[in-house]
């Protein structure tokens, strides 16, 4: 079957609900799991899918990911596969920067002329599931689609805050309810195997990644069918367009918050966990070329290692250890994410330190650390206690924030010897 796709990661937007993460980087610059980034899920995704025509669309805080793209994604000579960075860009058509998710698109259409395709995939670059989307493509071109999203089945809990859709037996979406109240979802449920059905998962909520016939998108920008695809294009579609529901029955989950975001990262701990990083199916990454982790007299319990790690740890236990983490010996990690450093400090700097007292960076002595999302490059010293729980109040402490009881260190955060948070 005729596949001539492109397709387009979302670079997102400011990222509010992830802050302090998205401080100095994008959402899907953001590190997952101990050595990935979040734009490397999508991508993946679609080179497992053998779909290697890829423009990431970028805009704010982009200069990480800018380069995360670039060291990571090569393609040999004799490939005509990219995976390019379209910069949001101000020109004598347009001053204005993106308004939206499909404003991106609309803008960057100029640039996708030069390329031979028939089908945009359009895919958000702040979600964690593994799809082959060579599937969702057929499902789209045999049915005659003119637009398909991808839906998920939810329980009525989760479904008022999605976008839910309404499809018949044959997969046409009928209406489209953003975030619906919660006293009229009985009206909405739709046709889903009787697995999800026994479960409760009746409602069908848009996982944000869409299919169009070229044409089609094209005619929608051209009639001005608005700046956002969940707020304006879909909605728009239905009725006027044959617009698709293609049910996905894997895990996906979306990274919008500090707590989705621990969740998804601590979930990787688990014996079988949701997001399985150890399929057929690889998540490519820059490769750093680190020397293995080296661990001493540490217990450890379902935890995840990146590469380089120097772990002198008594314990850790359900926790994602990122690469070139180093932790001294008598400290203990519980229930966090340690994201690692972007480079090795010097034996030089690392004596000056000891002997003047400062911390160096990662983690020191007799640290007990719990609950916590500790980001790149932090300095903390030793006796630092760190305890999250819904004890503490939200908000922004300077070298930490927290939510819904996680406190997140900053990167580059130095927490002075005998450090109490909690």
């Amino acid at each position: 079957m005729k596949r001539n796709v492109i397709s387009i990661v979302l670079g997102g937007g400011r990222g509010t609900r992830l802050f302090p993460l998205t401080y100095s980087r994008s959402k899907p610059a953001v590190p997952i799991a101990g050595k990935y980034r979040l734009v490397d899920i999508p991508i993946s995704n679609c080179l497992n899918s053998g779909l290697n025509k890829i423009l990431v669309l970028t805009q704010f805080n982009s200069a990480s990911l800018n380069s995360h793209i670039k060291n990571s994604y090569h393609f040999d000579i004799f490939s005509k596969g990219f995976v390019d960075i379209l910069a949001a860009e101000q020109n004598v058509e347009n001053e204005s920067w993106y308004q939206g998710t499909a404003d991106a698109v609309r803008q960057s259409m100029k640039h996708l002329e030069k390329y031979d395709y028939d089908y945009i995939l359009i895919l958000s670059g702040d979600q964690l599931y593994q799809m082959d989307f060579r599937e969702m493509l057929d499902f789209h071109i045999e049915n005659g689609g003119d637009v398909t999203i991808a839906t998920i089945p939810v329980v009525a809990k989760d479904a008022t805050g999605f976008g839910i859709l309404k499809s018949d037996d044959d997969g046409n979406i009928t209406s489209f309810y953003e975030k619906p109240e919660y006293d009229i979802l009985d009206g909405l449920k739709s046709e889903v195997s009787e697995e999800n059905k026994h479960k409760g998962k009746e409602y069908l909520a848009s996982m944000g990644i869409y299919i169009f016939t070229r044409t089609i998108l094209k005619k929608m920008f051209e009639d001005g069918a608005g700046d956002d695809f969940g707020k304006d294009i879909i909605p728009n579609s239905i009725g006027k367009y044959k617009t698709l529901s293609y049910q996905y029955e894997g895990y996906w989950t979306d990274i919008g918050t500090i707590e989705s975001f621990y969740e998804a990262n601590l979930d990787l701990c688990q014996d079988l966990p949701q997001f399985n990083l150890f399929s057929s199916s690889p998540i490519y990454t820059r490769a750093r070329m680190l020397p293995p982790s080296k661990i001493n007299g540490s217990y450890v319990s379902k935890a995840v290692f990146g590469d380089g790690c120097i772990i002198m740890a008594d314990k850790i236990e359900n926790s994602v250890i990122g690469n070139r983490t180093r932790i001294d010996k008598g400290s203990t990690i519980v229930n966090s994410y340690v994201m690692g450093a972007d480079f090795y400090q010097n034996t030089t700097e690392i004596v000056i330190n000891d002997r003047s007292g400062r911390p160096n960076m990662g983690i020191g002595k007799y640290c007990y650390i719990e609950k916590a999302i500790l980001d790149k490059n932090c300095y903390i010293g030793d006796n630092v206690k760190i305890i999250g729980g819904k004890h503490l109040p939200d908000g922004d402490y300077g070298t930490h924030s927290v939510q819904d009881g996680i406190v997140v260190v900053k990167k580059g955060a130095v927490l002075p010897s005998g450090t109490h948070i909690g």
